[in-house]
């Protein structure tokens, strides 16, 4: 018989042991009732989004168990309800201005800056509407020579100084990110405003691609007067923040 953190168990192959690792901080792991060194360490990311640090752990795991002759064993991971990766945000449009709206993720609402042309349908290229639809993020793209990485359990990538996105529906890389050189068109991520410091790249028109249904269309922080964008959702830096905190590839962002 052995016990662990006040809990009793059997080592023995026809007995069950769980072990109970309760995370509070996705990424700073403040509480937690697992010690062992030598999975500890390895729990450095959320084990809900990161799975191969799971997978890693639970060899760790497994390998301790079996040294203890234990066969029958399995792991839990608990989060808080606020830590959780987000289902849903939905967007919609403020009552008498349809260049404004509210974001609304798990009963917090935010306001938020919409495209000169309100919300759209059947979005076209330079319309300046706000696609409607259910999107995906895709990545997260930010200004590491002005932040740090925020939390996020989106894929992160810093920007520099030549990323630019596509928007010409002639150019075979319409609405990707590219390359650019001094003097090249394209809409340069590097920008001397703020706006682009945090970017959160959906999959609007991108699986297929079509020529003229609409390029560049992100989550992005908006001017101090909330002014309206060429198509884009734009949020204050606190609300992309707390956002980019639960936001992951399976949260549907709804737009209409």
């Amino acid at each position: 018989m052995n016990r662990v953190r006040g809990q009793t168990w059997h080592a023995s192959p026809n007995h069950q042991v769980l072990i109970r690792i309760e995370v509070s901080d996705c990424y700073g792991f403040t509480r937690r009732t697992a010690f062992y060194r030598k999975f500890v360490g390895l729990l450095d990311e959320c084990p809900v989004m990161a799975s191969n640090r799971a997978k890693t752990a639970g060899q760790a795991t497994q390998d301790w168990a079996i040294c203890m002759g234990i066969t029958n064993f399995s792991i839990t991971y608990e989060t808080e309800p606020r830590d959780r990766p987000l289902s849903a945000i939905r967007v919609h449009r403020a009552a008498g201005d349809p260049r404004r709206g509210w974001l609304t993720a798990d009963g917090w609402t935010v306001p938020v800056a919409l495209g000169r042309g309100g919300i759209l349908a059947n979005k076209r290229e330079g319309d300046g509407g706000t696609p409607k639809g259910t999107f995906y993020p895709l990545q997260l793209w930010w200004r590491a020579d002005r932040h740090t990485r925020p939390q996020t359990f989106l894929p992160a990538r810093p920007i520099r100084p030549e990323d630019a996105w596509c928007e010409d529906p002639n150019d075979r890389h319409y609405n990707q990110p590219v390359r650019r050189t001094r003097g090249q068109a394209g809409d340069r991520l590097t920008r001397a405003d703020h706006l682009y410091d945090f970017i959160v790249e959906i999959d609007h028109n991108s699986a297929p691609r079509v020529a003229g249904r609409g390029s560049a269309v992100f989550l992005h922080l908006a001017r101090t007067n909330f002014s309206a964008t060429a198509g884009c959702v734009s949020m204050t830096k606190s609300a992309m923040l707390r956002l980019l905190r639960r936001m992951w590839a399976q949260t549907q962002i709804i737009i209409g």
